[in-house]
Order: structure tokens, then sequence, then C-alpha cells
């Protein structure tokens, strides 16, 4: 089997385009994988044409291992998150195909499952207003839903210090989303890498009383000592890494003991086996794998397998059961989640089909998404200013 042809399809939202990659072949199995690229869906693409041209093409899709090595390093510089992510679409859809062609799921692939369900947590929950009140009812809607574990960003714009009304204001909220789901769901706190280490020791010592299950990204990701001192300072975990886009450079972060939950996104750090490497990497540092996961339904479900067969793993990120539902439907096959668990996937390969007439009800925007804006959380084309690309 060779692989003939790559196509891309992009699914637009306000604020995240999905770009769908589908791997084609000389016996007429179809593969697919997803990115989602904040700012860079044209680079993305661009960078695809080239590398269907340079390593992709004539490729065996069972050789993943070769493929993912060629495109990493034959091209001479260092591989960064454009060419990480376009790695990682390929090295998805080929284990579909594989997984297809044996008619496995892919699990099966990877080692077999090590539980029998996968947890999920909710996020996009929060657009409402910065009100505690608003929190509350949104986080209420959650857990009616199933979920026994939700994340959020309560900090609006702060950006490396947060003056002491800001401070109030965003423990509040957090105090009543711990009054909405009550002691036993998982609260997480976001921090989006905003606060300088000094700042975040002390959001963290406020926030110690609500017991959230981990802090993610209290510091920029550039500097891993300052996380470090932040984690030295609470006992509250650390989770961080999804600015990430090489495994290698997760070797400080080990080191430095500085988290101890580490949140690769798949679509970014060069795929499904990248990140099961990665993962036995972390399992010897005893640190734990929550993947980050903004995307649809193909890169959840690449997500799912992952999980299945990762003795390591804790928790997996859910976007589309609040924030744009409606594109579950260009991937139909997709587990829902029942009582805070998607249920592993059976199906051969991902598990979904990509349904390209889908795709184009949802045209390619000019999505924005500042996390340092006004109300960002809202998630509002007006407010974003985004419009269809067409």
């Amino acid at each position: 089997m060779r692989i003939t042809r790559l196509s891309t399809h992009v699914v637009g939202t306000p604020w995240r385009n999905l770009t769908h990659v589908q791997v084609h072949t000389d016996e007429g199995l179809t593969g697919v994988g997803e990115a989602r690229m904040l700012g860079h869906t044209d680079a993305l693409i661009g960078y695809l044409a080239e590398a269907e041209r340079n390593h992709v093409i004539g490729s065996d899709p069972f050789d993943t291992e070769d493929l993912v090595h060629r495109m990493k390093y034959g091209d001479y510089g260092r591989a960064g998150e454009i060419a990480m992510s376009g790695i990682a679409c390929v090295e998805m859809a080929c284990w579909d195909i594989v997984g297809k062609a044996l008619g496995q799921p892919l699990w099966r692939l990877l080692g077999g499952k090590v539980r029998e369900r996968i947890k999920a947590y909710a996020n996009g929950w929060y657009t409402v207003e910065r009100t505690p009140e608003a929190f509350h009812t949104a986080a209420l809607k959650v857990v009616e839903r199933g979920y026994q574990a939700l994340k959020f960003d309560p900090f609006g714009t702060g950006t490396m210090e947060l003056d002491h009304a800001e401070t109030m204001r965003s423990v509040s909220l957090v105090e009543a989303v711990r009054d909405a789901i009550g002691p036993e769901t998982d609260l997480l706190v976001e921090m989006h890498g905003r606060f300088s280490p000094a700042t975040a020791i002390r959001l963290a010592g406020l926030l110690a009383p609500f017991e959230p299950s981990w802090l993610e990204e209290p510091c920029p990701p550039e500097n891993l000592k300052a996380l470090a001192k932040v984690s030295t300072h609470t006992d509250l975990p650390i989770a961080t890494g999804e600015r990430i886009h090489d495994r290698i450079e997760f070797r400080e972060l080990f080191e430095l003991q500085a988290a101890d939950i580490i949140q690769p996104d798949i679509s970014h750090i060069g795929g499904i086996t990248e990140t099961r490497k990665l993962a036995a990497t972390a399992e010897t540092h005893y640190v734990m794998i929550a993947p980050h996961n903004v995307g649809g339904p193909v890169l959840t479900a690449a997500n799912l397998h992952l999980a299945a067969c990762t003795p390591n793993f804790k928790i997996q990120e859910h976007f589309n059961d609040f924030a744009d539902s409606a594109i579950k439907g260009v991937a139909p096959g997709l587990p829902e989640v029942v009582d805070g668990y998607f249920a592993l996937p059976t199906t051969p390969g991902l598990g979904v089909e990509l349904d390209v007439e889908a795709c184009a009800e949802f045209p390619r925007q000019r999505a924005k998404f500042d996390l340092f804006a006004e109300d960002w959380h809202l998630r509002d084309p007006e407010r974003t200013g985004a419009t269809s690309a067409e």
C-alpha cells in the first residue's frame, strides 16, 4: 500500500479553525487527521503541500516511524509548531488507515486497553458574563449533563500581575463554581501562562481552600525554572505542556520536577506515537498525562485511543459538548460523554469518518482568539471581529 495524495478540509468557527487532513492510498483506503491552529492555518496548509511532495507521496502508511522521522529531520531545519502539527495530522491519518486495513480499533494495535472507559472534563462551558452568579449557573449545567470534572480560566485579562479587585473577583468565580459542583467534582483552574511566579504563588494560596485538582500553566511556558519555583511553593498539582512541541523538550521539565501532569497536544507534538513515547517517559518520572484537546471529533477520537492504552493517563479535555457542538457532525462516530466518561471506540481505525460535505457547512473563518482581550472567554464573533474567510 502506498500514499498517493493528501487533501485538506478546514472547518471554521469564530474562534478556531480545524484543519482536517485526509491521506489517500492506492488501495482505496483513506485516513484522517486533525489539528487546531491559532492564526497559523495558512502556514500549516503550506507546509503540508511541501511535505506531500518531499516526504509523503509513495510512503507506506504502515511505516509511520520512518515517515515521521523523515518529516521531522529530513528538511534539516528544526521542526516547530507548524511542522510538528503537519506531521501529527499525517501520522494520525496513517494510523487510521492501518486500523481500517486490519479491521481493528487503534487502541488494540497500541498495546490494548488498560481501562474500560475514559474520564472527560468539560471546557468551553463558561461563555457567560464574568460574575459569580453567571458562572454558578453555567457550572450547574455541566454537572447536570453528567460531567464529573470541568476547567475554566477565571482571571479575565490578567497579565503578569493581578490587582486586588481582579484577584478578589477571580477568587469569587472559583468559589461560585465550587459551590455549584459540590466537593466531589474535579475543579481544574486554567491560568493560560498569564502570571509571574510571585503572582501565581499568591493566587495558588488563595485558591487552595477550593481544592482545585490542578493549576494549569501558571507561568509563561518559555521559562521552566519559573514554573519550578511555583511548584516548589504550592501543594497544588501543576499541569503544563500544551505549548511544547517536541517530546525531547520535556526533558528539562522532568529534570526540574516542575509539573505533576503534562498536557501535550497530539496534534502539535507529532502525533499519536510521539505522544505515547512521551507518556512512557513521564511514567518513569511518576508524572501523569492529560492531553490538551481543543479539536473536533477526529482529534478527540485520537486522544481516546491514546488514553485507552496509556497507564499514566489522567483525564481528557473535551470542548464540543458546550462550544460549537454542531461540528461533531463533520466526523460521525465519536462516543458521547455519558456520566462523565467516554466509552472506548470500537470501530476500526480512529472510529470516525470525515464527512466532506458536512465540513463545507462550516466555512473557514478569520478566527481570532486573544486571551488578553476583554471578555475573550465569551468566544463571541461580534466581540472577536471574526468573519468568514471566503
